[in-house]
């Protein structure tokens, strides 16, 4: 006899009868009410920009990181629960560091991406496990962006372990119309400065807020310059 719905919405690995896994499905919810967050990957590099929520006039601005360096070539935007992005950010940048250490040479964006999709995918392993670490899925979306040997690397992520590769994409609250702004707007042969405008136009589009340097996050990483931040000017 079946389990009821309720029942198997609370076994974070088991399949329900129609093959689904309710409480993956509910993190992938949980990172549409976050912030809008936009990645595009031209010839020249890679853009990202994030909507910070500032909720509070006492809230100071700058204390809200939603773009996080995972090495000097690489790091990633996100979208979701913040603490459970820094715990896959931190897993990253171990795997990046031990690369390097190992090979003396920069990690592949894709080997990055699969290292914190297998991360991703540990939830639920038995408690006795000593290196077991999320009793549930990750709530959180990552788009991880950097510059390696085939040059401007953009991929999404999300809390199955899925990862694709993107040219541009958008997730969290505003994803849909962002998404719908890209495909019409991206082409293959814009220049980085043309990314950076889209990006932030495309933020501005779906933002409530009037889009300042406040609410804004963006950073780019090209082949001549690390990850580092932009400043915003409209």
């Amino acid at each position: 006899m079946f389990l009821t719905r309720s029942e198997y919405d609370r076994g974070v690995n088991t399949f329900s009868p129609e093959g689904r896994l309710f409480q993956v499905e509910y993190a992938i919810e949980a990172i549409k009410l976050g912030s809008t967050t936009v990645g595009i990957r031209t010839n020249e590099g890679v853009v990202l920009g994030v909507e910070k929520r500032v909720q509070s006039p006492l809230l100071e601005s700058s204390s809200i990181e939603k773009i996080m360096e995972i090495d000097r070539h690489l790091g990633c935007a996100m979208s979701g629960l913040t603490a459970d992005a820094r715990t896959m950010v931190d897993h990253a940048r171990v795997t990046s560091q031990n690369h390097a250490f190992t090979y003396d040479e920069h990690i592949k964006v894709e080997s990055v991406t699969q290292a914190v999709c297998d991360l991703a995918l540990r939830f639920g392993e038995s408690v006795h496990d000593e290196d077991a670490m999320m009793s549930r899925p990750f709530g959180v979306a990552l788009l991880i962006a950097g510059i390696d040997e085939l040059g401007p690397q953009l991929y999404h992520t999300d809390p199955s372990g899925t990862f694709v590769r993107y040219s541009a994409k958008a997730i969290g609250s505003g994803s849909e119309a962002a998404q719908s702004e890209l495909q019409d707007k991206w082409n293959s042969s814009m220049s980085l400065l043309e990314a950076q405008k889209l990006t932030l136009r495309v933020l501005k589009q779906v933002m409530e807020e009037k889009l300042d340097h406040h609410n804004v996050q963006l950073a780019q990483a090209s082949a001549d310059r690390p990850l580092s931040r932009r400043a915003v000017s409209y």
